[in-house]
């Protein structure tokens, strides 16, 4: 790439990532949460939801409630829950973990909303699947198809990039670190298992995430409650480091345990708004394929991705760093950033390190097939039917070419394309806020025709 052109993408993410677009997603999480009457508080309502049981249709083409959550998770989860919180508490100190925490309960408003909206608008197909996201939102709701046709090109874009190439990239990197294994052959290996779960359509990957990504998420969950165990006696001291950090006006010590206030809330909220992508719209994409005919029903299901992703495995993977930090303060000697969460697992009893790395490996397996199908939907906007075999066969070759060359461009492509979806999402959200019914206010939770 061009050093210019390296130069013009650093400067426009920075433009945009380094307050306006942060001020947006924040001020839009506030706006949802108080004008929605504090959705959050129906949390456990909303996780019985997602794994009751549904009246499918017959033959059914459409996902339940728990594929498209599962669905989203696999999309998210993964190297943010766990190498992104590490780089947030080495950059803002642990305070950063309060703020990423706030961020991912407030953006659970704002996920409603976007779901919300892609039910009611989603499109239904002449075989009687639906199709959703915030492409048809632009272009039903707000009238403007070619804005629609912006959001859905993003949408492909990011798929190759964040969902596919990095993934890949860091699985080949973990692979060889672990086991001298050559980039090749983990790129082509990748490429294969991928590939059999893509090609076999949206229930195959609708499958794969139901039953992998509940398994991966659980046991790190395990681990971390394993070793936040083991860690008992600081937990105490921990909590009060992180509430302390969070609102300091200085840094209140030095090294990996010291932070102040914008420190902390700047690296937090940034970390909390990427983990969980409340906002970008990528969760209203999954859920406009539900079989669930009520919005309220599927915002609430799927504004419980955002709570697991970040209320729960951020909040458990920082405590984790802390209080290891605070039991061994020279555990973190020779790691660098984003290795914190590995210096912290070195006291795990079954494998450590190499437990962790096996887990990130996973969780990138299943955010490569979460993403596919969220690009899919975009190509299935902007080519129809016909181009979704073509983009499968695409995503498959980058897959095997992102584990084999350098990705030090694609990070900060893939920033610019995450700040083009957000602003026509945040539009469509502030334009149709009146549509937005909150949860459960009404016995008919079907939206009012406007």
């Amino acid at each position: 790439m061009p050093a210019f052109l390296s130069h013009a993408i650093d400067w426009l993410n920075r433009l945009l990532w380094n307050g306006p677009l942060l001020i947006l997603l924040c001020a839009t999480h506030l706006l949802f949460t108080i004008r929605l009457g504090f959705p959050q508080k129906n949390t456990f309502r909303a996780i019985k939801l997602s794994v009751a049981p549904e009246a499918a249709e017959k033959n059914s083409k459409n996902l339940s409630g728990f594929a498209t959550l599962a669905t989203t998770l696999a999309a998210t989860l993964g190297t943010g829950n766990i190498v992104g919180v590490s780089t947030a508490i080495a950059a803002g100190g642990p305070g950063a973990l309060f703020w990423c925490w706030i961020t991912g309960i407030l953006g659970m408003a704002t996920a409603y909303a976007e779901c919300f909206l892609s039910v009611h608008f989603r499109h239904r197909r002449s075989d009687g699947s639906y199709t959703g996201g915030p492409m048809y939102v632009l272009e039903k709701g707000l009238g403007s198809p070619k804005l629609g046709k912006l959001y859905a090109c993003c949408t492909l874009l990011a798929a190759f990039g964040v969902g596919c190439t990095t993934q890949s990239s860091a699985i080949a990197d973990a692979l060889t670190t672990l086991w001298k294994i050559p980039p090749q052959l983990t790129g082509a290996l990748i490429a294969l298992i991928a590939g059999a779960v893509i090609l076999g359509g949206i229930h195959s990957i609708s499958r794969f995430c139901t039953r992998i990504v509940p398994l991966m998420g659980g046991l790190y969950i395990a681990a971390c409650l394993l070793l936040l165990f083991q860690n008992a006696a600081f937990l105490p001291k921990s909590i009060g480091v992180i509430l302390q950090t969070a609102f300091a006006p200085r840094a209140v010590s030095g090294g990996l345990l010291g932070g102040s206030f914008l420190m902390a809330a700047r690296y937090g909220i940034a970390r909390g708004l990427f983990t969980n992508e409340a906002g970008i719209g990528t969760a209203a994409i999954a859920a406009g394929s539900t079989r669930n005919a009520s919005p309220t029903r599927q915002g609430l299901i799927s504004m419980t991705a955002v709570f697991w992703d970040t209320v729960v495995m951020c909040a458990l993977t920082g405590l984790v760093i802390v209080s290891n930090l605070l039991r061994f303060p020279g555990s973190a000697r020779g790691f660098s950033e984003a290795g914190l969460t590995g210096a912290a697992f070195l006291s795990f009893p079954f494998g450590g390190n190499t437990f962790l790395t096996l887990l990130l490996i996973a969780f990138a397996i299943t955010t490569l097939i979460g993403w596919c199908y969220l690009g899919e939907k975009g190509a299935e906007y902007l080519f129809y039917t016909k181009g979704t075999c073509f983009y499968h066969v695409i995503y498959i070759i980058m897959i095997y070419i992102g584990a084999i060359l350098p990705m030090e461009y694609v990070w900060g492509i893939t920033d610019l394309i995450n700040g083009f979806m957000v602003l026509p999402n945040i539009l469509t959200l502030w334009c149709l806020k009146s549509m937005i019914e909150p949860p459960f206010r009404h016995k008919n939770t079907s939206p009012k025709k406007r």
